[in-house]
């Protein structure tokens, strides 16, 4: 007859060890996680053309990192809107509007990313500018907010200026 002690020890690590097994997690949401980030390109695009930085900022984490093209990264919420406050009223003063769209997105539990092409238009509804964009989100706390934000543009940059004797 076995041991009583190694029979109870034998049962409770087969419950310890049931209980450590890794349980199958509940199924992801994608399609309301990617709703979110679709809804971000409509909310960042009507928000920077009217100058609203604080609606933008609601998108990025706290130490998001912001890469815009011929310009430092801008890390964090206050670099983040010192370089959208200035960015977006230099556009709607020049009369630019920035159109966005999208032609990517993945989620793979808490991280997505999602990438799409921008326009530029001047008052005249000219092109000024086009080029393509991509974003890196973390989901937290049930929320997905950027953490990663670049862009950059399809136009080459100015030929430098020749040195003067």
């Amino acid at each position: 007859m076995p041991n009583f002690k190694m029979v109870v020890v034998v049962a409770a690590s087969l419950v310890a060890l049931t209980a450590c097994e890794p349980s199958t997690p509940p199924a992801a949401n994608t399609a309301a996680d990617e709703a979110v980030m679709h809804a971000a390109t409509v909310t960042w695009a009507e928000a920077y053309n009217a100058g609203e930085v604080d609606r933008i900022l609601t998108l990025y984490a706290e130490d998001a990192v912001v890469m815009p093209p011929n310009a430092p990264a801008a890390k964090g919420q206050a670099a983040i809107r010192a370089f959208l406050a200035e960015d977006s009223a230099a556009a709607k003063a020049a009369g630019l509007r920035m159109g966005l769209g999208e032609d990517g997105l993945g989620v793979s539990g808490n991280l997505a990313w999602h990438s799409g092409t921008y326009t530029v238009t001047d008052a005249a509804d000219a092109m000024a500018d086009t080029g393509k964009w991509v974003e890196i989100w973390l989901k937290a706390d049930g929320k997905w907010h950027m953490i990663r934000d670049i862009w950059n543009s399809d136009t080459a940059p100015p030929a430098p200026e020749s040195p003067t004797k």
